[in-house]
C-alpha cells in the first residue's frame, strides 16, 4: 500500500507460489472477488473439477482489499445503454438491474451461510441533494427509474432525510433499499478459506506473464486447463481497461454523542448527487469510511503502491466529508487507494470464447457485480443455457482505449471536467453543461 494505510488490513502471503507446470480443468487468473466468487460456484456446482487460482500478490491485493464497502445493485452502464447493446432489449436491461439486485442478497446470503462475518449489513443508498441543480437531477432520476428499472428508487423530501442522514445543505435525496455495506477485507480473505475448503488451490506471489488458450504461464511453471479466466480488473494491462485510482479516508471511531448528531443508524451506504463521485458508510466499529475520485490517471495505464497515496486527494475528501456533516474536529486514522478498471464504455461485460473467459470493467461497482460474474462465469463454464447467460453484458466487447498520449490526455481531462462541472454548479444553480456533453463518455 505504499505510505498509505488501509483500514480494512492486507493480506499475509500464506501461500506457496506454483512450483512447476500442473494440469487443472479451469486456472483462475486473479484472486480478488471476480476469481474467487467464480472458485466457489465452480466448485459448489462440480466438486470433481480441478480448480486452480493464481495470484500475483495475495488474496485480495487489488480493488477488492481496498474499496469502500458499497455492496450496491449498481451497474455503471445506464438502463439506456444496456437496452441498446446488439441483442438487447429493454426487458433485457431491466432483467440485469433485477440479477444485480438479486446479487446484493446472494453476498450476505453466501457470507452467512459459509460463516464469513464480513460486517454484511443491508440498509440501503441515501444519495443526498444538496443544491437546487442536484435537487432537479434527484427528481428527474426518480421519475425516469420506473421506465429503466423494478421502480423502488425513492425521492425523500428535506425532513424524511433527517430520518436516515443529518448533513448540511439537505433539500432532498434519494433512497434505493438495494445496498449492503461490507469489511471487505473479511469478505475477501474469508471467501478465500472457503474455496480452499472446497479443495480450490490458490497460489500467490505468482504473477502470470502469459494468458492463452489452455495455458497460463508463470516464471515458476505453466498451467495447462481447458478453460483459462481473466479476472485481473485494474491489472489487466494493454488498453483493455483504464486503471483509475480511487481514494479512502477513514475516521477514528466516534463517540455515540457525533453518532446522534450525523444519524446513519441503519448504516446505509451515502453520498450526493455532485458529478465528481464520492461513497460513504458508517462502519460496525464506528467509524466514517469515505472515498471518492480525483487522483489522477497514470500514464500508459502504470499501476504502482507509490500511487496509493495522494495527500493533495487525501485532505480534499477530510475537508468534504467535514464540510458534509458539519463536524470540524473529525479525527481520520486511516487513508489508502487503488486503481479499478474503467472500460472505454463505461460497461462491465463477462464472457467465454475458446476456452478464455473473461469479466470485469466494473467501473468500482464491483462487490456484488463480481458476483454475479461468477454465476455467470460457472453457468458458462458448465454450458449451461440459464437467464444469467443471457443477459445483456454477457459476450459483449469494449472497444480499446485510445493509445498515449491520448488517453491519458482523454481520462485525465474527463476527471477534471466533472470537478469543474460541480463548480459551474455552485456558481449557476443549474445543471451543468459541461456534465451534461461529457455523459455520452462516462456510459450515460
Amino acid at each position: 500500500m505504499g505510505c498509505a494505510l488501509n483500514l480494512w488490513g492486507t493480506a499475509e502471503v500464506t501461500r506457496a507460489p506454483l512450483a512447476g507446470d500442473r494440469d487443472a480443468d479451469v486456472v483462475i487468473v486473479g484472486a480478488g472477488y471476480t476469481g474467487l466468487w467464480t472458485a466457489y460456484y465452480l466448485a459448489k456446482a462440480d466438486p470433481s473439477l480441478r480448480i486452480v487460482v493464481l495470484e500475483r500478490e495475495t488474496v485480495g491485493f487489488g480493488a477488492s482489499g481496498r474499496n469502500g464497502g458499497w455492496c450496491s445493485a449498481l451497474f455503471p452502464a445506464s438502463a439506456r445503454k444496456l437496452a441498446a447493446l446488439p441483442g438487447s432489449s429493454l426487458d433485457a436491461a431491466i432483467a440485469m438491474h433485477r440479477a444485480m439486485q438479486d446479487s446484493v442478497n446472494e453476498v450476505g446470503l453466501v457470507s452467512a451461510a459459509e460463516g464469513i462475518d464480513c460486517d454484511y449489513h443491508k440498509g440501503g443508498t441515501i444519495v443526498l441533494a444538496r443544491s437546487q441543480a442536484q435537487l432537479a437531477r434527484a427528481r428527474l432520476e426518480v421519475a425516469s427509474a420506473g421506465e429503466w428499472g423494478p421502480g423502488d428508487l425513492r425521492f425523500l423530501e428535506r425532513d424524511e432525510v433527517q430520518a436516515h442522514v443529518r448533513a448540511t445543505k439537505v433539500l432532498g435525496a434519494t433512497f434505493t433499499p438495494h445496498c449492503a455495506v461490507i469489511h471487505p477485507g473479511k469478505l475477501v480473505r474469508g471467501l478465500a478459506s472457503v474455496v480452499e475448503g472446497l479443495g480450490v488451490v490458490i497460489h500467490e506471489q505468482t504473477p502470470v506473464e502469459v494468458i492463452s488458450r489452455g495455458r497460463a504461464i508463470t516464471p515458476y511453471g505453466v498451467v495447462r486447463a481447458e478453460v483459462v479466466v481473466r479476472a485481473t480488473e485494474g491489472f489487466t494491462g494493454g488498453r483493455a481497461v483504464a486503471p483509475v485510482y480511487s481514494l479512502v479516508v477513514a475516521t477514528e471511531p466516534l463517540s455515540t454523542a457525533v453518532w446522534d448528531r450525523i444519524g446513519l443508524a441503519d448504516r446505509p451506504s451515502f453520498s450526493d448527487h455532485r458529478h465528481l463521485i464520492i461513497y460513504g458508510q458508517r462502519t460496525a466499529d464506528g467509524r466514517l469510511v469515505f472515498g471518492g475520485r480525483g487522483a489522477p490517471y497514470h500514464f500508459r495505464s502504470r499501476v504502482r503502491p507509490a500511487y496509493d497515496s495522494e495527500p493533495r486527494v487525501f485532505a480534499k475528501l477530510q475537508g468534504t466529508l467535514r464540510e458534509l456533516f458539519g463536524l470540524e474536529d473529525l479525527r481520520f486514522s486511516h487513508a489508502w487507494g487503488g486503481a479499478l478498471g474503467v472500460p472505454r464504455d463505461w460497461c462491465a461485460s463477462v464472457g467465454l470464447e475458446d476456452g478464455l473467459a473473461w469479466a470485469g470493467g466494473y467501473v468500482g461497482d464491483g462487490v456484488s457485480t463480481t458476483n454475479l460474474a461468477g454465476r455467470t462465469l460457472t453457468d458458462l463454464i458448465l454450458r449451461r443455457d440459464t437467464a444469467l447467460t443471457r443477459l445483456p453484458w454477457v459476450g459483449h466487447h469494449s472497444r480499446p482505449w485510445e493509445p498515449e498520449p491520448f488517453r491519458w490526455l482523454g481520462i485525465n481531462t474527463g476527471l477534471r471536467a466533472m470537478t469543474l462541472a460541480d463548480t459551474e454548479e455552485r456558481l449557476t444553480n443549474r445543471n451543468s453543461q459541461l456534465a451534461r456533453l461529457m455523459a455520452p463518455l462516462l456510459g450515460h
